[in-house]
């Protein structure tokens, strides 16, 4: 699939007054809120598309900048990576960290432990 041919997939679905996330999950998430009593119909719809678009969004700028682009794939570490690379992704940082070897992390934690202790 074509860089454009995407772009052009991603436009259609911009303009459409159709969702593809389902509203009913949509709606659950917002009502765990304790400040949410009722959702209009309208607000549910507006918060739907929105997600949907800034998913795509970010999708379509992990792919941009990604390693699959050959594969046509996209992959944890192209999403972990605009998270941290664009400052619009920057609040994505917790949730989508950088994956670390086990012995990566240990070996960090026993230098912090050691910086700790020169203290």
């Amino acid at each position: 699939m074509s860089e454009k041919n995407m772009e052009e997939k991603v436009e259609h679905a911009t303009n459409s007054k159709n969702v593809s996330l389902p509203m009913s999950r949509v709606r659950l998430i917002m009502k765990s809120s304790p400040d949410v009593s009722c959702i209009n119909q309208d607000a549910l719809f507006l918060t739907t598309k929105a997600t949907e678009l800034f998913v795509q969004h970010l999708a379509l700028s992990s792919y941009k900048n990604g390693s699959g682009k050959e594969t046509n794939t996209l992959s944890y570490s192209d999403l972990a990576n605009a998270a941290e690379e664009k400052e619009t992704f920057q609040f994505l940082t917790d949730i989508l960290p950088k994956k670390i070897l086990a012995r990566d992390y240990l070996k960090s934690l026993e230098e912090m432990k050691k910086d700790d202790d020169n203290l």
